[in-house]
């Protein structure tokens, strides 16, 4: 799913999560910490493991050992993002720029 770049991450997470299916558990950084969304969650069956903001008046609890995983994710998105083409988004179309990310992915990760 491709949204604007001006779209906050706790906006396009639920249109997200209802493509993905059910989950076990979901790894996110601060720009998903909202009530709302761990709320919608856990009803779910989803344990959220994404850490509160430093604005927080009450911390946040949340599963540090599995969080420390997440960098796998960011390390995949930087690598696509090696590709000048993904990083600064020539592309005008989304099914163009959908198709050029799914090149990049295969050239990155499987040759």
């Amino acid at each position: 799913m491709l949204t604007a770049g001006n779209v906050s991450d706790v906006k396009a997470a639920p249109a997200l999560l209802e493509r993905a299916g059910p989950m076990r558990y979901l790894l996110g950084d601060k720009g998903y910490d909202a009530n709302r969304l761990r709320t919608s969650l856990r009803e779910n069956g989803t344990s959220p493991v994404i850490p509160g903001r430093r604005n927080r008046k009450r911390a946040i609890r949340y599963d540090q050992h599995r969080y420390r995983s997440r960098h796998l994710i960011e390390n995949a998105f930087c690598r696509i993002k090696d590709f000048r083409r993904i990083a600064t988004r020539y592309d005008k179309l989304a099914a163009n720029f959908l198709s050029a990310v799914a090149l990049v992915t295969t050239l990155a990760f499987w040759l």
